[in-house]
């Protein structure tokens, strides 16, 4: 299988964010095994730092699947950009929505929270058009 040099650009860069992944599970799980945590000051708070970290592990994952699969796809290159950026940003956007927008001391989450809405339906779109781009190709 031959990958192209564009998706051999974005699995570099994303394989390169996996590094701050496993610093992030680094940091979750000191901060976790606390009574007091540094950072994390209450269990909700907590719980938004988890699914923070979930998500990007995941997400990326799944971006790193979906370079190869572009390859396969029947996009015209500035379409193929616009998914292939997207795989990438819709993990950033989720993650950090969640640990931007975890609640403080047990308010209702912060504002940035809407970052988890718009990189998820940045990640829905990317799939719509990958999956028409296959079916198509």
């Amino acid at each position: 299988m031959e990958i192209s040099s564009e998706a051999r650009i974005m699995i570099g860069l994303m394989l390169l964010s996996i590094t701050t992944i496993e610093f992030g599970g680094y940091f979750l799980l000191s901060e976790l095994r606390r009574s007091s945590g540094n950072v994390i000051t209450s269990e909700i708070m907590g719980s938004y730092f988890r699914a923070g970290h979930a998500h990007a592990g995941v997400l990326v994952i799944l971006g790193l699947i979906g370079q190869l699969v572009i390859d396969a796809s029947a996009l015209n290159t500035g379409l193929e950009w616009a998914v292939r950026i997207g795989l990438v940003a819709a993990p950033i956007l989720i993650s950090a929505g969640f640990f931007l927008g975890a609640p403080l001391e047990g308010r209702t989450p912060r504002r940035p929270i809407m970052l988890v809405s718009i990189g998820a339906l940045m990640l829905a779109l990317c799939l719509v058009v990958l999956g028409l781009g296959l079916l198509f190709a």
